[in-house]
C-alpha cells in the first residue's frame, strides 16, 4: 500500500507497532512513520499535517482505533476499513463525522461477484502491473515457507513480528 500510494503521488504517513516496523515502512517509501505503541498517533498525524489532518485512513485494525482515526481525518476525509484485526465494533461520535463531512466505508472482496473481481483484475493489469514490471513497486517478502511448514508460517503471522508478506510455496506438481 505504501509503494502504490507513493507511485500515485500521495504523501504517506503510516502507523506501526514497533520502531523496526516504522523503519521498514520508511524504507518502503513512507514519508513519516508513527509508532502507535509509544506515540500518540493522533497528535503526530495532526502535527505532520499542520493541524489539517489526513485525507484518507486505510485501516486494517478497526475496533477501538476507529474513533482515534476519525480524529486524524481532515474535513471531507475518508476512513476505509479493509480488515478487522482489532474487532468489528467501535463506539463513534457521529457529530464528528457530520461536522467534518467524513466518509466511512468498508470493503472486502469475498462477497463480490466474479464480474466485479474480473473488472478489478483488469484495472490492476492497467494501473498496477506496469509499476511492478518497472520495479516501482516491489511487495516485500518477509519469508517463504514450504507448504509443509504452514503451521510455522501461521505462527509467524500470529506473532506480528514480520514485515512484509509470508509466502507458502508448493513444490512443482503438488
Amino acid at each position: 500500500a505504501i509503494q502504490l500510494a507513493k507511485a500515485f503521488g500521495a504523501r504517506v504517513i503510516v502507523t506501526a507497532g514497533s520502531d523496526d516496523k516504522c523503519a521498514a515502512c520508511l524504507a518502503l517509501g513512507a514519508d513519516a512513520a508513527i509508532n502507535y505503541k509509544t506515540q500518540d498517533f493522533v497528535a503526530q498525524a495532526l502535527a505532520l499535517t499542520q493541524g489539517r489532518g489526513v485525507d484518507v485512513v486505510l485501516d486494517m485494525v478497526a475496533g477501538p482505533y476507529v474513533p482515534r482515526e476519525i480524529e486524524c481525518l481532515a474535513d471531507d476525509g475518508r476512513l476505509v476499513i479493509i480488515a478487522l484485526q482489532g474487532g468489528a465494533t467501535a463506539e463513534l461520535n457521529f457529530g464528528s463525522l457530520m461536522r467534518k463531512r467524513l466518509t466511512v466505508t468498508g470493503s472486502t472482496l469475498r462477497p463480490r461477484s466474479v464480474q466485479f473481481k474480473a473488472g478489478l483484475a483488469q484495472a490492476l493489469r492497467v494501473h498496477v502491473w506496469p509499476l511492478l514490471v518497472a520495479g516501482r513497486c516491489r511487495p516485500p517478502i518477509h519469508r517463504v515457507f514450504p507448504a509443509a511448514q504452514a503451521a510455522q508460517a501461521h505462527a509467524l503471522m500470529e506473532s506480528s513480528t514480520h514485515v512484509g508478506k509470508i509466502v507458502l510455496q508448493w513444490a512443482p506438481g503438488a
